[in-house]
């Protein structure tokens, strides 16, 4: 099977690229960690005039291609909110809800903004302590109760932190590239080096190798635990190879990039940790 999107999956993502690129991303990320969700609240508002909260409707005939395709575009512009959650797993096409299922989801992400918390499927009134994440968009609530995992979603939602990871890797080698063809030393570019050229074409064929396994695991052709590593993998690899290449100015939090690199860096574990998901593809090879 050759998963690959046709016109509409590209002209979607053309679509959701024009929106988010005029809407200030990392202002709204920067605010949203700092307690100002409103500009985040208010882009929420125009994807759910886009349509993307009923991409995962099966009553509206969802393509889960299209979910997938709009999920790369949230990682790729660092949109913050409950979005896995209130879309992916909970199919919610009002409002906003979050869902926490221990242990693999320990946490009920954005609790404090959400219309509605569950715990699996059952609704819950109490948020207890917040604890925060690498990444400060990502505030992370105790909530009472355990939970049953309704696998279907489950998978969905690893699908869609999956395809996120390769929008946030795409930014981070986009924004790299950009970089070493304007930063100079000893007189000539630093993307004219071997050493710098090889380390982003690694990055190119990781992120080129990963997404295929997003498209075939929302299909049900492939194991989405296979996804989620391999695009993890491929995230993480872009992350640190985009703070190699920026040097000093990487670490920053002034400067864009950290808000990508430390997004990378929790949606690896999240959803399931790489351990996690690599004993489930063991679990599916040995039965």
């Amino acid at each position: 099977m050759r998963f690959e999107l046709d016109r509409d999956h590209r002209d979607f993502a053309t679509s959701l690229d024009a929106l988010l690129s005029a809407a200030d991303t990392p202002a709204a990320a920067r605010a949203w960690a700092g307690g100002d969700h409103a500009p985040g609240l208010e882009l929420w508002g125009k994807l759910v005039d886009q349509g993307v909260t009923s991409l995962a409707d099966n009553d509206l005939g969802a393509d889960p291609v299209f979910l997938m395709v709009a999920f790369e575009r949230l990682g790729y512009h660092a949109v913050p909110g409950p979005w896995v959650e209130s879309v992916a797993y909970l199919a919610r096409t009002g409002g906003i809800a979050t869902v926490a299922l221990p242990p693999v989801v320990p946490y009920a992400l954005d609790a404090d903004i959400a219309d509605e918390v569950y715990v699996g499927d059952t609704l819950v009134a109490d948020r207890g302590a917040l604890h925060n994440s690498v990444d400060g968009t990502r505030r992370l609530f105790e909530v009472p109760g355990s939970a049953e995992i309704d696998r279907v979603a489950f998978d969905r939602a690893v699908c869609a932190v999956s395809a996120q990871l390769v929008g946030l890797g795409e930014r981070i080698l986009d924004d790299s590239v950009s970089y070493v063809k304007q930063r100079r030393q000893f007189g000539r570019e630093i993307g004219s080096y071997q050493v710098i050229k090889h380390k982003l074409a690694d990055v190119r064929i990781a992120l080129d190798f990963a997404r295929p396994l997003v498209f075939g695991a929302a299909l049900g052709a492939i194991s989405p635990s296979a996804a989620k590593v391999a695009c993890g993998d491929a995230a993480y690899l872009a992350a640190r190879t985009g703070l190699q290449v920026h040097g000093a100015i990487g670490y920053t939090q002034e400067f864009d990039l950290s808000i990508w690199i430390t997004k990378v860096r929790a949606l690896v574990t999240a959803w399931g940790t790489p351990a996690y998901h690599r004993a489930r593809v063991l679990e599916g090879l040995v039965g």
